[in-house]
């Protein structure tokens, strides 16, 4: 250090080296300079205050996508929105599930595609279809024939140029099914909006997770706490987690940039669930009843939220 320099006090020092940092390359890699990036980001996230009793964190900057990163999320989510768009001409009475997954793992890799399911920690297929009484991860076989009036969920994550998209939809078999799970299955897509409707910037992931309980207590279902939503882009699962059953003002802040998924899974009956012990992955719920799940995938704006996968 020079001699000059020294003289400078500790707070000019400082100003110097913010006065500098502020022209380099910013964190988050999109190549421009931290001043015209993320500098006011960051002035934002310092300004505000968190409370460790009520599990409020700061979100680690990998998680915060540049515009680059956004767009590839939507080019995936192309692929991955037009396989569930497949899946309404193909569930019909008398289809196996299989077929389901064979179509989209076809569909996926001939659009330059790789299935993100197919031998994730060992699941041996390319999508999930969950029937009736299972709650998700339902593994495509020959041997479950789809009937008229089943509930059927599929999930879909496709990667593109190593970019992940994830969503998932129900479907009616033959297009009718009772009234009790047709209404599970529409307040169930609804339960998933308000929580979408709940994220804000700068609100908290906890918000959603309150508007979908809340949504759910008054129709009468409950809500599965044991799974929920998770961030996705750069990889599969990152944080945050997303509950669904959650209190307002809770857990990681929502910060522009952070891209995660919203996927209540609502069951007619208990919350509880039982992971098949054959196979490791097929979850039911406990009690035998009905289940339903909508997902899709979004990304925090500086104004609100921009769907990028359904």
């Amino acid at each position: 250090m020079s001699f000059a320099y020294s003289m400078y006090s500790s707070r000019e020092r400082l100003i110097y080296f913010m006065s500098k940092a502020r022209n380099e390359a910013c964190w988050c890699g999109s190549g421009k300079k931290y001043k015209k990036c993320h500098a006011d980001f960051d002035a934002k996230m310092d300004e505000i205050k968190f409370n460790p009793i009520r599990g409020q964190v700061r979100p680690p900057k990998n998680i915060i996508n540049t515009p680059e990163d956004i767009l590839g999320i939507k080019k995936s989510a192309v692929i991955n929105g037009a396989v569930l768009d497949m899946m309404t001409e193909m569930i019909k009475p008398g289809i196996n599930t299989l077929s389901l997954d064979e179509a989209a793992k076809d569909y996926i890799e001939s659009h330059g595609g790789v299935p993100a399911c197919l031998n994730y920690e060992g699941f041996p297929k390319s999508i999930c279809v969950s029937v009736n009484n299972v709650v998700c991860h339902g593994i495509p076989s020959k041997k479950t024939i789809l009937k008229e009036g089943d509930i059927v969920n599929v999930d879909v994550t496709t990667i593109l140029n190593g970019y992940y998209s994830d969503a998932s939809r129900m479907y009616i078999v033959g297009g009718k099914t009772t009234p009790e799970a047709q209404r599970l299955v529409d307040v169930t897509k609804e339960i998933m909006e308000l929580g979408i409707a709940a994220i804000h910037p700068w609100g908290w992931v906890g918000d959603i997770g309150a508007a979908c309980k809340k949504h759910a207590k008054k129709n009468g279902y409950s809500v599965v706490t044991a799974l929920g939503g998770h961030g996705v882009g750069k990889a599969f699962h990152l944080d945050p987690f997303v509950s669904h059953y959650a209190d307002a003002s809770t857990g990681m802040l929502l910060a522009p940039g952070m891209v995660l998924t919203v996927e209540p899974m609502i069951n007619e009956g208990t919350y509880l669930v039982d992971v098949d012990e054959k196979d490791g992955w097929t979850v039911r719920t406990h009690d035998g009843k009905l289940s339903a799940q909508w997902e899709k995938t979004v990304l925090v704006t500086d104004t609100g939220v921009e769907i990028l996968a359904e």
